[in-house]
């Protein structure tokens, strides 16, 4: 079963269980994939239809943020049980050493040395871990690993 069809088994599972705020986020995921398959006029891999998913994840991270400071606790929730029911979708995530482990073969693949090396490793690292880890977190452990 693709992933596109787990998130419509989703919606459909959330249309008969009448969950209104599962279903409404679950149909913006599948706005957001179709409107990408529009511009860009292909069918999304798994792999894309993740970075789509990635994607409204960060956005809603940024939100919880934004929502923070400006002491809204109810809209907070809201993000929070967002990313939730987004992350259900993501394979399980990569630990801490796991991370550090690919990041140190891809150093020795790239040769890379200093932080001008970067994007090299990070090139070899996301291939590897797209889905699996957030990216910016591994963004700056490449860059204090390389003495940045």
């Amino acid at each position: 079963m693709t992933l596109r069809e787990s998130i419509t088994d989703d919606m459909k599972n959330a249309m008969r269980s009448g969950d209104k705020d599962r279903l409404g986020l679950i149909r913006m995921l599948q706005a957001a994939i179709k409107q990408r398959e529009v511009d860009e006029r292909i069918t999304l891999s798994d792999e894309q239809t993740l970075a789509v998913i990635e994607k409204m994840i960060k956005q809603r991270r940024e939100s919880v943020v934004q929502f923070e400071a400006g002491g809204r606790a109810d809209l907070v929730a809201k993000e929070a049980a967002e990313i939730t029911v987004l992350s259900a979708y993501l394979p399980a995530q990569l630990s801490g050493a796991e991370i550090d482990t690919l990041i140190q073969d891809a150093m020795a693949a790239t040769g890379a040395t200093s932080v001008k090396d970067m994007g090299k490793v990070m090139g070899i690292v996301k291939g590897k871990a797209a889905g699996r880890a957030d990216m910016g977190a591994v963004g700056a452990r490449v860059k204090a690993l390389l003495g940045g």
